[in-house]
């Protein structure tokens, strides 16, 4: 019942699936293609403490025998991670995303701006990267960043260099418009500590 209250999800009993040791509570979910992973897993170990000899005072005075809980929230690690990477088909969540934001300079003359915005906001811990390469057209170098996955691409020239201001778009090709260096720096600080699975700018 407190599970049920508390969690999108349904109880049900696995007879003969607990561990030679003690019961356990298992946690499957599903992924994009909804096959079901057993991931994290509560179990209660009486084996170990009576191996170990362990004991502790109970507050009657008495020894008493502990129980020993083992946790795990991912399982595995690489198969969570492999889960994960289905689930979102590479393109992950701003939160998640090991490139969240690329940006693009117009012309050369403009990559000072886009390494002074690289600089601002990853000391503000967002994952930030830039193309300067001179031999690749605009077009290509936004092309290359939502092949990429980056999540936001920023695209500065002189009137964002002029107004302290970037044009932002989606890997998905959804053009959001200007915004100040400021504000979106706040929009992605929001977004990142929401832990949205929805790249949303509000």
């Amino acid at each position: 019942q407190w599970y049920q209250r508390r969690v999108r999800g349904s109880l049900a009993d696995q007879p003969g699936d607990g561990a030679f040791y003690g019961p356990k509570i298992d946690i499957t979910v599903h992924d994009a293609l909804r096959r079901s992973h057993q991931c994290a897993t509560i179990q209660l170990d009486f084996q170990l403490p009576i191996r170990f000899d362990l004991t502790y005072n109970a507050p009657d005075g008495t020894e008493k025998r502990p129980v020993i809980v083992h946790r795990a929230i991912l399982g595995s690690i690489e198969r969570m991670t492999g889960i994960l990477t289905e689930h979102f088909a590479g393109k992950w969540p701003f939160w998640l995303s090991p490139r969240q934001v690329m940006v693009v300079p117009v012309m050369p003359m403009f990559n000072d701006y886009a390494t002074e915005l690289q600089t601002k906001l990853h000391l503000q811990g967002i994952v930030i990267d830039t193309d300067l390469d001179d031999g690749c057209t605009l077009n290509k170098k936004v092309r290359n960043a939502q092949l990429a996955q980056y999540n936001f691409i920023f695209v500065v020239g002189e009137k964002e260099k002029t107004s302290g201001t970037v044009n932002v778009r989606t890997r998905d090709n959804v053009v959001h418009g200007e915004f100040s260096v400021e504000d979106i720096t706040d929009k992605l600080i929001r977004l990142r500590d929401s832990k949205s699975n929805v790249d949303t700018l509000e």
